[in-house]
């Protein structure tokens, strides 16, 4: 076998090897495509932009989103027809003299003042979402998340004052259904259609709250305290975790929402209320248990 036979065989094969493998992952995809369908609340293998959105925050979050990706699209596809432009009309076959022109008040007018209304138009619905998403003045319940190093603390202030600590489910634990790495022992519980104020803080680091089917992402700094807030508008299990590097399980602080109907989370914080311990006291178990002795 001659050397040019050896190469042609060789190409060959790699073109081969190349068609099996892009046919082998397009029949992968298209036939698993329920498996890689968007879970609301929950992040999906393969799934391309971001979770669906469940509050007023979310979802103009993913209108600006869209907005700026219009935006960059377009000025990709401008700078890209201009280069294109530029290499053809001024190609050196095409220009044996080049131009001496040194200078254009159209063109440096233009490439000021086009940049300029372009950040505008992209500050106008920015300030407008940082304002909608910072707090609610109509607030009709309010949960405090407090950051510690592995795990998360709930108060809530309204219902009794209660507290609870919101820890990652263990691997062997898993039961059938639940998420590995999602899943906490005490969800946190909320009402459907109710505007719920989120106080976050942290107890040792710095951590961050993140829901993102809610829009939220809110610091959790020591000595102080941050103000955010959801209005989930469907109810479900929603997924999130802790969004700054916190230490060595830093990835295994999850954040577990259960969004459900108003009566049965009146009926859940009567309950819980009698399960969790008060912020100001012991928890009704240790009471109870040191009235027995």
């Amino acid at each position: 076998m001659g050397w040019n036979t050896f190469a042609e065989a060789c190409r060959a094969t790699r073109r081969v090897s190349v068609s099996a493998a892009m046919g082998a992952l397009a029949a992968a995809l298209f036939l698993n495509a329920p498996a890689i369908a968007q879970t609301p609340g929950l992040p999906s293998p393969w799934h391309l932009g971001m979770q669906p959105a469940v509050s007023p925050v979310a979802a103009e979050m993913h209108n600006f989103h869209d907005l700026l990706l219009w935006i960059i699209t377009l000025i990709s596809v401008f700078v890209l027809a201009l280069l294109v432009y530029v290499i053809v009309r001024f190609r050196a076959s095409a220009n044996p003299v080049p131009s001496k022109t040194a200078h254009n008040t159209l063109i440096e007018v233009a490439w000021t003042v086009v940049p300029i209304l372009i950040l505008i138009v992209i500050a106008v619905p920015s300030f407008k979402l940082l304002y909608f998403g910072d707090k609610t003045k109509q607030a009709e319940l309010t949960i405090k998340a407090i950051g510690k190093q592995w795990y998360w603390s709930y108060e809530y202030p309204d219902n009794g004052n209660f507290t609870f600590d919101a820890t990652i489910v263990a691997d062997a634990d898993i039961k059938p259904g639940q998420v590995r790495l999602l899943e906490t022992d005490n969800p946190v519980v909320v009402p459907v259609n109710t505007n719920v104020r989120l106080l976050v803080t942290a107890a040792d680091v710095i951590h961050a709250w993140a829901m993102p089917a809610f829009g939220v992402k809110k610091d959790a700094v020591p000595g102080r305290t941050n103000e955010t807030w959801f209005r989930a508008e469907r109810e479900g299990v929603f997924y999130g975790q802790c969004s700054e590097i916190c230490g060595a399980y830093h990835g295994y602080m999850p954040i577990k929402v259960q969004v459900v109907s108003k009566e049965a989370y009146a009926k859940w914080a009567e309950e819980a209320k009698q399960k969790f311990a008060s912020v100001d006291g012991p928890s009704p178990r240790l009471a109870d248990a040191r009235a027995a002795q």
